[in-house]
């Protein structure tokens, strides 16, 4: 039954049709006591007929509805009988009632003077209706402008209600696209800074093999071996990156780096051909891990950029400092002009990842030329995670 009812309510002119349909069976059964019968039947069928489009053009099928009340009227007064006591005239009510749930108020209280104006003219012509029915009149139309307002107020509620909706499906969606962005910037982040910084150790070495094959073999074998340690190492941070993406909660598989990470790091790097000058101050090991995996990767994007664009002989200085409330990284370099033939190009997104990093911690990041030609990456990390 509930099926049916929406059936219904997604189909107005089949509903109305059976509404006019009602009307002109229930008018035709008064047909046995009129002596014009054929004008009788006549405006029996053509009465409900606007009732059949009201809800789909309620202005204009209201005026059809007054217009074939005035005719019904003139042909009384015409073949000089009453022909206005047909029941397919309750569909003035109906349409008044249309008007106001549908359309609004103003519309209503114009078809309702029009309504006014429908009885003065059946009075003026055929002294019809008398006292009783203008009260059955004037009660009819109050119950369909009543009706109308109980029936108004709840479609605007749904309306408010599906428009709710609406706003609530969108912000899912909008909050799951956001999601599924933020997730591939993570992604991207983490994939990035271990592949881009082996593969620039690997790149490095290979070169510095390939130069030192015959005439220092002792250099070269120990190139391949550092080329060998450090794909290792990138595949080990791949799997555990990994396997940390794939988990929604897992701290325990967090790279928990600290001072020893930091100082594995900077001795690849002197393996690599980076002089790397390190110095750590305050307690790194009992950090969160969110922060120690930020503090670790600012480094190693760092001396990669230096290892990539900061000479022949590149040279750097890592500090990390642990204060109070936060944790100082700072990360300079030696200024050195990169020689072209051994230039490994990037993508630019080092510094752009750093920065996400760093925002997403709730720190700041500075980088740039310093006055003597350096390079400086500066960033602070708060211990505690911000409320928001």
């Amino acid at each position: 039954m509930r099926r049916f009812s929406l059936w219904l309510r997604g189909r107005p002119v089949v509903a109305d049709s059976v509404l006019a349909g009602c009307l002109l069976f229930l008018d035709a059964l008064g047909v046995g006591d009129e002596e014009h019968k054929v004008a009788y039947l006549v405006f029996s069928v053509i009465l409900p007929l606007p009732l059949i489009l009201r809800r789909t053009y309620p202005r204009a099928m209201a005026a059809v509805m007054f217009g074939l009340s005035v005719a019904c009227t003139v042909t009384g007064y015409v073949v000089g009988q009453d022909t206005t006591d047909h029941v397919a005239l309750i569909g003035m009510g109906v349409m008044l009632y249309t008007l106001v749930a549908y359309v609004g108020r103003r519309d209503g209280v114009i078809y309702l003077l029009v309504l006014g104006a429908d009885v003065v003219i059946s009075v003026q012509l055929l002294g019809t209706p008398r006292g009783g029915d203008l009260i059955l009149v004037g009660v009819i139309y109050a119950l369909c402008w009543t009706l109308a307002e109980f029936n108004g107020a709840r479609h605007a509620y749904d309306a408010e209600v599906a428009a709710r909706l609406a706003v609530a499906d969108y912000d899912k969606e909008r909050r799951a696209h956001e999601a599924v962005a933020a997730e591939r910037t993570r992604i991207a982040r983490e994939l990035h800074d271990v592949v881009a910084h082996a593969v620039s150790v690997i790149i490095v070495q290979a070169d510095g093999a390939k130069y030192a094959l015959r005439q220092d073999p002792v250099a070269a074998e120990r190139a391949l071996a550092t080329i060998a340690g450090t794909g290792r190492a990138a595949l080990r941070e791949l799997r555990r990156t990994v396997a940390l993406l794939r988990t929604e909660h897992a701290p325990e598989l967090l790279p928990q780096h600290g001072s020893a990470g930091i100082a594995q790091l900077a001795e690849l790097m002197r393996e690599a051909g980076l002089a790397v000058d390190l110095e750590l101050t305050g307690e790194l090991d009992d950090i969160t891990p969110e922060v120690s995996l930020g503090v670790h990767r600012i480094v190693q994007e760092s001396l990669t950029n230096t290892l990539r664009h900061a000479g022949a002989t590149p040279k750097a200085t890592v500090r990390v400092h642990r204060r109070v409330d936060d944790i100082l990284i700072e990360v300079v370099d030696s200024g050195g002009v990169p020689v072209q033939e051994n230039v490994i190009p990037g993508t630019g997104m080092g510094l752009v990842g750093m920065r996400e990093r760093v925002a997403v911690l709730g720190g700041t990041l500075s980088a740039g030329r310093t006055d003597d030609g350096r390079w400086r990456v500066r960033a602070t990390l708060p211990l505690r995670a911000d409320p928001d």
